[in-house]
C-alpha cells in the first residue's frame, strides 16, 4: 500500500479506534481526552502505514468555521439560467440563516482531479454541499470520504456520500407515459446534458422504460443532448424537426432546455400542442408562463436544498443521519401537451 493511498481509516484499523480519534492524535488537539497509550498506539500505526494527515482532515479537528460550502460543475453555460440551481439555494440560505452559519458558492471544473481538496484545503469550511455531482469516480473526492469530511450530494446518488434527490427515472417515465396516453408513439428525447457512460442519466432511463412497457421501439436517432440552456434546446430541437420523420411529441429532461426547444418549433411555423407537444422536467416557476404553459415533471428543488443543509448542519455536529433520502416528483399537466380547453 503506497502512502498516498493510505487513508484515516486505515490507521484507525491498525491502531483500533476511531477515525475521529486519529484525527484528534495526529493533528495534536490534546484537548481531547485520550489516554497517552492510546496517542502512542495510533502514531505507531501512522509511521508504520507512512501516514501524512491531508488539510481536510486537519480542518476536521480545528475549530469549527461556521461556514458551509455550495459547489456545482463549472459546465453551465450560464448560471443565470440554472433556475433549478437557484431555487435549491433558496431553500439552502433559508436552512443557513436558521442555524447560524453562512454560505460560500462555488464551482469546480469537471477536469480538475483535486477539485474538491483544493476548495476544502483554500476556503476554509466545515461542510460540502456537491450539486449535479460529475466526478463520481475522483480519488480527491475518495478521500474526502475515506476522512469523514462532512459533505451531502443533491441530484447523484453517490455511495458513500449523504444524497438527497428525487427519483429522475420515474418521473420521466411518467411523463413520457402521459404522452403516451394522448396517442403519440413517435417521441423524441432532449437530455438535459451530455450522456455518457461516466455520466448516465436517469430521466434518459425513465423514458426508455415508458417505451419498452408500451412496446414501443427505442430510437437512438430521436434522442439529442442538451446542455442546461435553452439555446442547446433550440439547436436540438432544430436537428429533430430536420429528420426524416419527424416526431409528433418530446420530452425535454429539463425545463429550461425545453424553452428553447418550443422557440424552434415555433420558428419553424409549427403549433404546440397541434403540431408537436412538448413536457419539461423539475416545474420551474416560469414553465406556467411559457407560450403555452409548458407541462412538466414538479421537483422540489427549495425542498431539496433545505433537506440537504439540515443534513450537512447535522453530520458536522456527528448526528446519525439517512445515507439516501428521496423527494416525490408530480406529473404537471397544462397546454403544451393538451391544448386550451
Amino acid at each position: 500500500m503506497s502512502r498516498d493511498t493510505v487513508t484515516s481509516h486505515d490507521v484507525a484499523k491498525l491502531a483500533g479506534v476511531s477515525r475521529t480519534t486519529v484525527s484528534y492524535v495526529l493533528n495534536a488537539v490534546e484537548t481531547a481526552n485520550i489516554s497517552s497509550d492510546t496517542r502512542q498506539r495510533v502514531r505507531a500505526a501512522a509511521d508504520e502505514l507512512s501516514y501524512v494527515p491531508n488539510a481536510a482532515a486537519q480542518m476536521l479537528a480545528g475549530q469549527r468555521t461556521h461556514i458551509i460550502g455550495l459547489v456545482f460543475p463549472r459546465t453551465y453555460p450560464h448560471l443565470s439560467t440554472h433556475m433549478f440551481l437557484l431555487e435549491v439555494m433558496e431553500g439552502l440560505v433559508g436552512v443557513a440563516q436558521q442555524n447560524g452559519v453562512r454560505l460560500l458558492i462555488d464551482s469546480v471544473e469537471s477536469s480538475l482531479e483535486d477539485a474538491y481538496v483544493e476548495l476544502v484545503r483554500s476556503k476554509r469550511i466545515d461542510g460540502l454541499i456537491l450539486i449535479d455531482l460529475l466526478l463520481a469516480d475522483d480519488q480527491s473526492l475518495r478521500s474526502l470520504v475515506d476522512d469523514g469530511f462532512p459533505m451531502v450530494s443533491i441530484g447523484w446518488m453517490h455511495d458513500d456520500i449523504c444524497c438527497v434527490d428525487v427519483n429522475n427515472r420515474t418521473g420521466a417515465q411518467t411523463a413520457v407515459e402521459h404522452l403516451i396516453s394522448l396517442g403519440h408513439t413517435r417521441i423524441a428525447c432532449i437530455t438535459n446534458f451530455p450522456v455518457t457512460e461516466r455520466t448516465p442519466s436517469a430521466r434518459l432511463e425513465g423514458y426508455r422504460d415508458a417505451l419498452a412497457a408500451a412496446d414501443i421501439p427505442f430510437d437512438e436517432r430521436l434522442v439529442k443532448s442538451g446542455q442546461y440552456s435553452p439555446e442547446s434546446g433550440f439547436a436540438a430541437m432544430e436537428e429533430l424537426l430536420v429528420a426524416t420523420a419527424q416526431p409528433t411529441a418530446v420530452f425535454v429532461a429539463s425545463d429550461i432546455v425545453a424553452f428553447g426547444a418550443m422557440q424552434a418549433i415555433q420558428t419553424r411555423g409549427l403549433a404546440i400542442p397541434d403540431d408537436v407537444v412538448v413536457i419539461g422536467f423539475d416545474d420551474l416557476p416560469l414553465a406556467r408562463f411559457a407560450n403555452p404553459p409548458l407541462s412538466t415533471v414538479h421537483v422540489p428543488a427549495d425542498r431539496q436544498g433545505q433537506l440537504a443543509g439540515q443534513l450537512l448542519i447535522d453530520k458536522i455536529h456527528e448526528k446519525s443521519v439517512s445515507t439516501h433520502t428521496w423527494l416525490e416528483t408530480q406529473l404537471v399537466i397544462r397546454e403544451s401537451t393538451v391544448g386550451y380547453s
